[in-house]
C-alpha cells in the first residue's frame, strides 16, 4: 500500500517556483543583506533577525558556513580561545577544553547549529548567488546587485546575462579574504583597502572584533572582510573573532536602523 500522497511533478514544480518566488519578491527590500554565509555573516544574521530585523544572506556556493565546516587543513575540527565557548554553549554545541583558554568542536556540529539559530531567527538565504556590484544612493550603500554563480563559469561570449539589483537599507560585508563588497567600493574610488597581514593568533582576534564596523555609510564590514580592510593579522582556524565580530556588526546595524525609523 502506497505512503505517500498522490502528489505528482507538475505539482512538486510549481510548489518550488511559487514559493521561492514569493520570497525572492518579499526580499528584493530588506533591513539588511548580508553578503556571505561564513561564521560572522551568520552570526550576524541570526542576532539581526532575532532582533526582529528583515534579513536576507547571500552566499555564493551551494552550502552555508564558510570555513566553519572544515576548520584548519581539512580536518574538521574547529577551535575557538575563550570566551568563544560561551557561544558555542549558547548555540548548543558540544565542545572539549583542549589548552587552557582554547576549546575545540567538531565543525559540522557547530556550523550546523549555527546556519539552524540563523534559520529559526527567521534569516533567509540565496545561495549560489553571486555579488557584483553595490548599489550606491547619495553616498551611501543602499543595496548589491547579484547574478547566479553558475553565470561566472559561463564563456565569456556568452556570459552577457544582466545580474539584478536588490535594495536595503544597509549592507554588511562578511565575504571573508575577500572583502568582495569592500573591494568594490574600492574599485569605484569609495574607500581604501590595506589587505591582510601576516598570522598572529595573539593578536589578531581582538584587533578584528574592535574593528568591526561602518566602513561607508551604509556598509558594515564584519570578519575576514574586517582584515583585509584595515591591514590586520590573520588568525587561521580559531574561529571566535568570527563569533563575536558577527555580533558586533549586528549591534552596529541595529544602531543604525535607528535612523530609519
Amino acid at each position: 500500500m502506497p505512503i505517500f500522497e498522490p502528489v505528482g511533478e507538475k505539482e512538486v514544480t510549481r510548489a518550488i517556483i511559487d514559493s521561492f518566488m514569493k520570497q525572492f519578491h518579499a526580499y528584493a527590500e530588506s533591513d539588511v543583506i548580508i553578503v556571505g554565509a561564513g561564521p560572522s555573516g551568520l552570526m550576524a544574521g541570526r542576532e539581526l533577525a532575532a532582533a526582529g530585523a528583515k534579513i536576507l544572506i547571500t552566499e555564493r556556493n551551494n552550502y552555508l558556513g564558510g570555513g566553519f565546516w572544515l576548520g584548519g587543513y581539512l580536518m574538521n575540527k574547529v577551535t575557538v580561545r575563550a570566551p568563544g565557548q560561551e557561544i558555542l554553549a549558547e548555540l548548543g554545541v558540544p565542545f572539549e577544553q583542549a589548552t587552557p583558554g582554547l576549546y575545540v568542536a567538531d565543525g559540522p556540529h557547530a556550523c550546523s547549529k549555527l546556519i539552524a539559530a540563523a534559520c529559526d531567527a527567521g534569516a533567509k538565504f540565496a545561495n549560489m548567488t553571486i555579488f557584483d556590484d553595490v548599489v550606491v544612493r547619495d553616498s551611501r550603500a543602499a543595496g548589491v546587485v547579484i547574478n547566479w554563480t553558475p553565470v561566472a563559469a559561463l564563456p565569456r561570449e556568452i556570459s552577457c546575462v544582466d545580474p539584478i539589483g536588490i535594495e536595503s537599507k544597509l549592507v554588511i560585508d562578511a565575504t571573508g579574504h575577500d572583502a568582495c563588497v569592500a573591494r568594490k567600493m574600492e574599485e569605484h574610488g569609495l574607500v581604501t583597502l590595506r589587505g591582510t597581514g601576516a598570522m598572529w593568533v595573539e593578536r589578531s582576534e581582538d584587533a578584528l572584533v574592535d574593528h568591526t564596523g561602518e566602513l561607508y555609510p551604509g556598509l558594515i564590514v564584519t570578519g575576514m572582510a574586517v582584515t583585509a580592510v584595515y591591514g590586520l593579522p590573520r588568525m587561521g582556524p580559531t574561529f571566535g573573532a568570527m563569533l563575536y565580530s558577527g555580533r558586533r556588526a549586528a549591534e552596529v546595524a541595529l544602531e543604525k536602523l535607528k535612523e530609519f525609523a
